[in-house]
């Protein structure tokens, strides 16, 4: 296995709330703790900085010029990693509604790509009625990007559960998908490792999956467990009920012979079920 081919990645997980100056300190804490242990690319969960009611959502978001962003960038060029960081609601100006949007960030502080969630979490589960489009709207596109060396696939939370958006970011290069989330508590418990490992075995690609855990201001609560898959389906590392950053070395010859061994993505058959549309890269 040779150094060039392993990439030290870690998943951050946080318990978010209404207080964004606390949140904000805990992922700044949270991201030096993972870049000291040798972490490159480091990702966030969604909505880090700030988990409030539907209509305070709103009132808190920010542009992408914004002052979390602005620490997040600051935080990558500071400790030289690549930050996925998370998801804001970001602010659109003249809306009623805030984009869910996951950005990441380069070693140098540059923003490399922004990813606005695709699905929104408009559900009745664990007798509890989520509307996220109470207070965002869906964005419009798939997007893989490229640090250090690597291309990246972006989604947020509830897009897990539609395959055909993985499928397209893979076939887009992605080497790494990242699942920034806030995943309830009700469905976690059930849902959230099988659809992971699922994620990674399908498209054969390193899934980093970084959760909010525990209640929020908001009184619901998230799964955490956050969790690094590796092509195969295996868990590298799991976190823990609490505030916390995993980390896993993500080894990139091993994908190779994962794609080479059992190469079903060579093996598809578009001719009869057609191609998901593509994703695009930055």
């Amino acid at each position: 296995m040779s150094e060039a081919a392993v990439l030290r990645a870690a998943a951050v997980q946080m318990t978010s709330g209404d207080d964004v100056e606390r949140n904000v300190a805990t992922a700044a804490r949270l991201v030096a703790s993972a870049a000291a242990a040798g972490a490159r690319l480091v990702v966030l969960p969604e909505k880090w900085n700030v988990i409030d009611r539907d209509e305070r959502q709103v009132e808190v978001a920010e542009p992408v010029d914004g002052p979390s962003l602005a620490a997040a960038a600051a935080w990558a060029r500071d400790l030289g990693v690549a930050l996925v960081a998370g998801s804001i609601s970001e602010l659109v100006p003249g809306e009623d509604r805030a984009y869910n949007t996951s950005a990441l960030i380069l070693p140098d502080g540059t923003l490399a790509a922004l990813y606005r969630k695709l699905h929104l979490f408009d559900v009745d589960v664990g007798g509890r009625v989520y509307r996220e489009s109470a207070s965002a709207r869906g964005g419009d596109g798939m997007l893989v990007a490229t640090a250090l060396g690597h291309r990246i696939g972006l989604s947020v939370c509830y897009d897990l559960r539609f395959p055909e958006l993985y499928r397209a970011l893979a076939l887009a290069g992605a080497e790494i998908l990242c699942v920034p989330s806030a995943f309830t508590a009700a469905t976690g418990k059930d849902h959230w490792e099988p659809l992971l490992r699922a994620r990674a075995i399908e498209n054969q690609a390193f899934v980093i999956a970084a959760g909010q855990v525990g209640v929020h201001a908001t009184g619901a609560a998230s799964h955490g467990r956050s969790m690094i898959v590796d092509p195969w389906g295996v868990v590298l590392a799991q976190a823990p009920d609490t505030e916390t950053a995993i980390l896993a070395d993500l080894d990139f010859d091993r994908l190779r012979r994962v794609r080479q061994g059992l190469p079903a993505l060579e093996h598809r058959r578009p001719d009869v079920y057609g191609d998901p549309v593509p994703a695009r890269s930055a």
